[in-house]
């Protein structure tokens, strides 16, 4: 088995069956992994009733509650592993993030050597639209912010749409990633890059979601800020490699 796209769910019952339909839809063989967090829309049980048409394309976890994305991939990684597939990709329900730049990535990291490919916002080419000026202000900023504070060589350390070779998830002890929030997306790659993975960035157009409740929030923000500070203190002290048992 070879590729899959985890996709975190909660309340998304509107953008479900259209996502899942356009990743099928590329006929290039991707799996799909929804991790669900009990929505009450009953985004769940529409995913149940897909898996019948898919059975061999698409699978659901369903967690207790709303337990945060950072976990809701973790749990997912993990799932991944344990299944054996070699390029494990991150992206949202809600479209702002283009089915059609999966192959992109996917070939960033097959055959472009990369280790983890990011589909960026902020390299030549990559651009958002349908934002209001402060969440433009908030996602540059906070990116120009965390190069400055990290020095991570990544334009867009807080990009969500990622392709993960295997072997990089393997090497990360994914119980030392402490953030659930906006900061994890930053933590992930630094951790990759920390342990000398190649990072490579793939312009993308970043859209907006149409439909459904954005869950960006006030909170998910400050983690942001005060993230990005925590991880590179508790860099000086943290090995994200995973330990080998004798």
């Amino acid at each position: 088995m070879e590729k899959i796209v985890i996709i975190p769910t909660y309340n998304e019952k509107e953008n479900i069956t259209t996502i899942i339909n356009a990743v099928i839809n590329l006929n290039q063989d991707y799996h799909i992994l929804i991790v669900d967090d009990n929505s009450p829309d009953g985004t769940a049980s529409i995913v149940k009733d897909l898996i019948n048409q898919y059975p061999q394309q698409l699978f659901l976890e369903e967690r207790k509650g709303k337990l945060g994305l950072g976990t809701a991939y973790i749990h997912g990684f993990k799932w991944c592993i344990e299944k054996e597939y070699d390029f494990i990709f991150e992206m949202d329900a809600d479209f702002s993030h283009n089915p059609n730049d999966l192959e992109r990535l996917y070939k960033a990291c097959k055959d472009n050597c990369g280790d983890v490919a990011v589909g960026s916002r902020y390299v030549p080419g990559g651009r958002t639209d349908n934002w209001p000026w402060d969440r433009q202000l908030y996602s540059r900023g906070g990116s120009l912010y965390t190069r400055i504070i990290t020095w991570m060589p990544v334009n867009d350390p807080t990009a969500g749409f990622v392709c993960y070779k295997r072997k990089v998830l393997e090497t990360i002890n994914l119980d030392e990633i402490m953030f659930v929030g906006y900061a994890f997306q930053i933590e992930m790659k630094f951790a990759s890059w920390k342990l000398g993975f190649k990072i490579v960035e793939i312009p993308i157009t970043f859209i907006d979601r149409k439909v459904g409740v954005s869950k960006m929030s006030k909170g998910i923000i400050k983690e942001g800020v005060l993230g990005v500070l925590k991880i590179q203190w508790q860099s000086l002290f943290k090995k994200y490699r995973k330990r080998v048992k004798a």
